[in-house]
């Protein structure tokens, strides 16, 4: 009881769970979307397959190596619906008191919710240019969980797409991970600097 306790108030246990229902089904493609460490998702990992959340699936590979492979459990999936709804309520909550330009109500709901944003920017329940805008009128910082959510955005919606099939995690690890590095300006220089210039 006291472990589901403690996975109910931990947002990390809730990324890793999201990533999974997702498509993620290795270790390095949770750790990859989430900006968690490998030794971190691996820990949670283990406590949600402890919980009968997750599933371990041990296929052969190649060459008889074994190939683990990560699924959601029913009740896992039921969990993730119950907290995705309640922190959906809490955004909606946060957008109105934003709108009400009342700082001090916006800072007293921060205070409060804060160690879930990165999950509600994760799984997209919060919008990134709202939750930009919002800390800017706060005139808040993102902390380092935040801002690695928020840099990781781009390879997290290509490998939410690519992931269903067990090369995408391997073949793409440099190319999303490059895409991340120069966000999405590569094309731009080129089209900027790519002769229009020169005329």
């Amino acid at each position: 009881m006291s472990s589901t306790r403690k996975f109910n108030e931990s947002p990390n246990h809730f990324m890793v769970l999201d990533a999974v229902a997702r498509g993620m089904k290795k270790i390095d493609s949770i750790s990859k979307v989430t900006k968690l460490s490998k030794d971190e998702v691996e820990l949670i990992v283990n406590d949600l397959i402890a919980q009968k959340i997750l599933i371990k699936n041990v296929k052969k590979g190649f060459f008889g190596n074994k190939k683990i492979e990560l699924d959601i459990a029913d009740t896992g999936m039921k969990i993730l619906n119950t907290k995705k709804q309640e922190l959906s309520e809490k955004s909606e909550r946060l957008q109105q008191l934003y709108q009400t330009g009342d700082k001090s109500q916006v800072q007293s709901f921060m205070d409060s919710n804060r160690m879930w944003i990165p999950m509600m920017l994760f799984s997209g329940i919060m919008n990134m240019m709202f939750f930009a805008s919002m800390m800017s009128f706060m005139g808040m910082a993102m902390n380092p969980a935040e801002s690695a959510v928020t840099e990781g955005q781009v390879d997290q919606n290509t490998a939410g797409t690519e992931d269903t099939t067990a090369t995408a995690d391997n073949s793409d690890t440099g190319a999303s991970e490059m895409d991340t590095t120069s966000g999405g300006d590569a094309g731009f220089e080129g089209f900027d600097g790519g002769g229009f210039g020169d005329f």
